[in-house]
């Protein structure tokens, strides 16, 4: 009897945490995060210290991304994509930098209605950081996991500061 009850009690709080992201919410952490602000519920355009970031979703197949565009594809020597690809692996964390349409981004991309507030607002952090930081660190976060003994040896650079109030 007391296994049921166990059982039943594990069943029962874990629908209290499940998480339930909209495009409403979205909308909202948005509109709180950033400078300007276009579009509309399912896609957004808005400014970060003037870095430009879209977020994408679709309910009805519970994804989303948020997208920043860093550069041209044409205009990267291959060191440079190099480095982007060994940063997916240790400083880029949750996001990535990634190709399409001839442009280099700083991707994330999760499942939207799995999402929290506090995970919209750090996807948006990391997006921005991975655009600001592409060509030095290539790092999202400062947490960097070992990489390359040249860039181990390499003077961290400061990340330019983001609207700590906001995010």
């Amino acid at each position: 009897m007391k296994k049921h009850i166990v059982i039943l009690l594990l069943f029962v709080s874990s629908f209290s945490f499940a998480q339930s992201m909209t495009n409403e919410k979205l909308d909202i952490i948005f509109k709180t995060v950033s400078d300007s602000i276009q579009g509309q519920e399912g896609r957004w355009q808005f400014l970060i210290n003037d870095k430009p970031i879209i977020c994408i979703t679709d309910e009805n197949h519970n994804r989303m991304r948020i997208i920043s565009p860093i550069a041209e594809l044409f205009k990267l020597d291959e060191e440079t994509k190099t480095n982007a690809l060994e940063a997916n692996f240790h400083t880029a964390l949750d996001v990535k930098y990634a190709v399409s349409d001839n442009l280099l981004w700083s991707v994330f991309i999760h499942p939207l209605k799995e999402l929290t507030v506090a995970q919209v607002k750090d996807a948006v952090k990391q997006v921005y950081f991975a655009n600001v930081n592409f060509g030095t660190t290539y790092s999202s976060t400062p947490l960097i996991f070992p990489g390359r003994e040249e860039n181990n040896e390499k003077e961290e650079e400061p990340q330019e500061e983001l609207h700590q109030k906001r995010i």
